[in-house]
């Protein structure tokens, strides 16, 4: 089995080389672009056809970035294929001539090749030469001939045909008759070159000496090797009937249009016989003979001779139909007799033009020069004549045209510059209109995109952005949006959004605000404080993602609106050491007697600085009043005898703010006879301009100097407390020695007066200087107010004071007089006092530098 096959496919082999050795050199028309090649059909796959890189003078290391590839119709087969490395055309799948060509004749593949950059088109036909891969095959292997032994020498009995697919010598090329006494075989051709057999009576039949003779018919076909098939023949010989049937004429011509409907009558045959009765009933039938096709198309009426149309049609296909008919009679030994019947179809404009659209360069880029081809086109229309005749056109209003650049062959190229922004697609029209009566016409319409070219820069929603943030804002909150838009599309459109590098006081800008590259989303990095910064402006770029990218800037405002955060700050009076403050009020004063102002400031702006000052709480509300927009602080009417010699204030400042901060301060106001010359805590005070900073290195610098500061402070009250200690053990009792303690009750204070004095707990022990302040008549009987400094310096801020006398009797914890009701707390970093609004003229003196 294996070496039969074998020996097969050595003389397919054989006879392809055969093949292409006749066929020669394949045509070559570069100019015309199209060649022509020959091919023997049943080729394995990878099968060589020809080099077409090298026939068509292409450079092969380029056909594959230049597309080239073989254009077919959509649910085509694709016998051929290009090898893109070498250029080579090669069989992709096996080619069965007599599949792809159902006609006889010449059978040719059309191929269109198309290569890119630039556009080319090429034609090639490539033939299919027919092998002899078919055998001659009869439609029975046995066939009954009815012979009356009445039949005269000579006689002819058609036989049947032997179909081949194959063409041309490969098909039926003879018959031969197996050896016998009585018949012979003459072949006839028919006017296709067709051939069929007929049998010849040679010798007289006598039906009762051999009823039935055998014999053998072969087909032969003309192939290398011969082929054949063979069927039997039984021939039957049956008594006489003396006349047969005779037509009209033994060839008949009919012309048909190929649009005629089923049922249509072809022609009417009529056969005579002279013979009567069943001898003389003529039934008509295709002969053997007759080709399956004609069968399925036609019928004929066996009793009245009538052939009608039975299938559709086709002018395209087959132009002209041969029916054989045979007539017999009904009676014993009936002999048939044929006629030829020619069936010629007439065109008829029955096919509309079939367009074909092939995609060459789309997406079309917007800035592509006039003249780039878009698509090739191609428009088949399968009738002949003028009814095959086509013409193709686009439609208006589109800047496209079609360019002919063979028969039947068109390109779609642009005629003027596209702008994606204004059409971003065409939907192309194409007519294709044949010559016909009426005229049939196809529309195709080919969705042409334009692809985006990055020739449009962003563009913001506004010229600028103005926000307004309010400050104490949480940070990582949101504050506005910005907004961009691109007329471009895909990434060209694209937007990412970003902040220019800039400073703001000294700090890059990236620390106080971000933005969301996609969405544009600003975020605020930190709580903006309207005392340090009120206003700022930033620049916002847009860039689209496009090659080269393209960007646009905005700048965007922001403004920092005040929030009422900032509580007063009392500076004057200042308590010390933690101590309320205390004054000194003459007994003598009168209404009106300015005892003090108490000044605050606030760091706030607008209605939120705006202060205003009240008595909170008093010892007699009668005794003292507060103006609300200076804070000075006068006594309403004249001391009387019965007013306590302490007068205990809490003086409220409250800001314009909604909801409104406030602070307070306490007073500790003594009425004396006559006012000593001590330091009153309504001394000038003022903000060191450092503490507004608010920088972290001013942080850090605060927190270690405060550190510093605490740990001396607590070195010298250990310090005092140890020399306090000893001094109680030295006296054992004595609670004002004559060395350390001078009672003057005589004594006058000095005509300037001290303006304030500070009260605070006992003195340490160990003072080694002190100093005696006699009250005023009117005051405490017996006080004597000794002032102990430490000997380290003498402008010590730790005053102590001690009555020299004995306690009262009302009085059992001297100790409680120097407690302070209620300390005022002041923040160690103050701000800035606000310009936006001052104190009266008559507080500015208390915003002098503290010395």
């Amino acid at each position: 089995m294996g070496a039969g096959a074998g020996s097969r496919r050595g003389q397919l082999f054989l006879r392809s080389l055969l093949c292409l050795l006749l066929a020669g050199p394949p045509a070559r028309h570069p100019a015309r672009g199209q060649l022509r090649y020959a091919v023997p059909e049943e080729l394995e796959h990878g099968a060589f056809v020809a080099n077409l890189g090298e026939d068509l003078g292409l450079d092969v290391s380029t056909l594959s970035a230049r597309r080239f590839r073989i254009v077919s119709r959509a649910g085509a087969r694709q016998h051929l294929e290009v090898n893109l490395e070498n250029g080579i055309l090669f069989v992709n799948e096996r080619i069965d001539r007599e599949e792809v060509c159902e006609a006889g004749g010449t059978c040719l593949l059309h191929l269109q090749l198309l290569v890119e950059s630039p556009l080319e088109l090429y034609r090639v036909e490539v033939e299919v030469l027919d092998i002899n891969d078919h055998a001659p095959t009869f439609p029975w292997q046995e066939y009954v001939l009815e012979v009356a032994e009445s039949a005269v020498l000579g006689a002819r009995f058609p036989l049947e045909s032997a179909q081949d697919p194959d063409v041309g010598t490969n098909s039926v090329h003879t018959y031969r008759l197996s050896p016998n006494g009585f018949f012979s075989l003459e072949v006839q051709t028919r006017s296709d070159a067709s051939k069929f057999a007929e049998l010849v009576l040679e010798r007289a039949l006598d039906r009762e000496q051999q009823r039935v003779h055998r014999v053998l018919l072969t087909a032969l076909d003309g192939g290398i090797p011969e082929r054949s098939g063979t069927a039997h023949i039984l021939v039957t010989v049956l008594d006489a009937n003396d006349n047969v049937p005779a037509f009209d004429q033994p060839s008949y011509g009919v012309s048909l249009p190929e649009d005629a409907p089923a049922g249509t009558l072809v022609i009417q045959l009529n056969a005579t016989d002279l013979d009567e009765g069943p001898n003389g009933e003529i039934e008509y039938s295709f002969s053997g003979h007759a080709p399956p096709r004609v069968r399925e198309l036609f019928h004929i009426e066996p009793r009245s001779g009538q052939v009608l149309l039975k299938g559709r049609l086709d002018y395209e296909r087959a132009s002209l139909h041969e029916l054989y008919v045979q007539a017999k009679d009904r009676g014993p030994s009936a002999v048939a007799v044929h006629c030829r019947v020619l069936v010629h179809l007439l065109d008829v404009n029955d096919n509309a033009p079939e367009v074909t659209l092939t995609s060459v360069s789309t997406p079309v880029l917007e800035d592509a020069p006039p003249g780039t081809v878009i698509a090739v086109i191609s428009v088949l229309d399968r009738d002949s004549g003028d009814n095959g005749r086509v013409s193709c056109e686009v439609g208006p209003n589109v800047p496209f045209e079609l360019r002919s650049s063979f028969r039947n062959y068109y390109t779609l190229v642009t005629t003027q510059a596209l702008d994606r922004e204004v059409v971003p697609e065409y939907n192309v029209s194409i007519t294709a209109r044949d010559m016909g009566s009426p005229a049939l016409l196809t529309r195709s319409t080919l969705t042409v995109p334009v692809s985006d070219v990055n020739d449009n820069a962003p563009r913001f929603l506004q010229p600028s952005y103005s926000v307004y943030v309010m400050e104490n804002n949480a940070p990582g909150a949101s504050i506005c949006s910005v907004s961009a838009l691109d007329p471009d599309c895909q990434q060209n459109a694209y937007l990412s959004y970003s902040i220019a590098d800039g400073h703001i006081h000294g700090m890059p800008v990236g620390t106080y605000v971000s933005i969301n590259s996609d969405s544009g989303h600003m975020y605020a990095l930190r709580s903006l404080d309207y005392e340090q910064i009120r206003s700022f402006q930033i620049q916002v770029q847009a860039q689209d993602a496009g090659f080269p990218p393209l960007s646009a800037n905005v700048t965007v405002h922001i403004f920092v609106l005040d929030q009422n955060d900032n509580a007063p700050v009392i500076v004057s009076p200042m308590p010390r050491n933690g101590s309320v403050a205390t004054e000194l009020v003459p007994r003598s004063a009168r209404p009106g007697y300015l005892v003090g102002t108490v000044s605050a400031v606030d760091a706030d702006a607008g209605l939120n600085s705006r202060l205003s000052y009240q008595l909170l709480q008093a010892t007699d509300f009668t005794l003292f009043s507060v103006a609300p927009d200076t804070g000075e602080l006068r006594t309403l009417r004249s001391f009387l005898e019965q007013d306590a010699s302490r007068q205990q204030l809490v003086v409220q400042v409250r800001d314009g703010g909604q909801p409104a901060l406030s602070a307070t301060v306490s007073l500790l106001l003594s009425v004396v006879e006559t006012m000593p010359q001590t330091l009153s805590d309504f001394s000038e005070f003022s903000l060191p301009p450092e503490v507004s900073s608010s920088s972290p290195l001013t942080l850090y610098l605060l927190v270690s100097l405060g550190s510093i500061s605490f740990t001396f402070l607590l070195a010298i009250l250990i310090l005092t407390a140890i020399r306090c200690r000893g001094e109680r053990r030295s006296r054992q009792g004595d609670s004002c020695s004559p060395p350390r303690c001078h009672c003057c009750p005589g004594s006058r204070p000095s005509s300037d007066g001290l303006k304030t004095s500070n009260l605070t707990a006992q003195p340490p022990a160990g003072t080694t200087a002190a100093t005696c302040l006699d009250v005023p008549a009117g005051g405490p009987p017996g006080y004597c107010y000794k002032v102990c400094l430490g000997p380290e310096s003498a402008q010590s801020d730790f005053m102590f004071l001690k009555p020299c006398s004995p306690p009262r009797n009302n009085e059992k914890d001297p100790g409680k007089r120097s407690r302070p009701d209620q300390h005022l707390q002041v923040s160690r970093e103050a701000k800035q006092p606000n310009t936006d609004w001052l104190p009266p003229s008559t507080q500015r003196p208390a915003l002098k530098r503290y010395q």
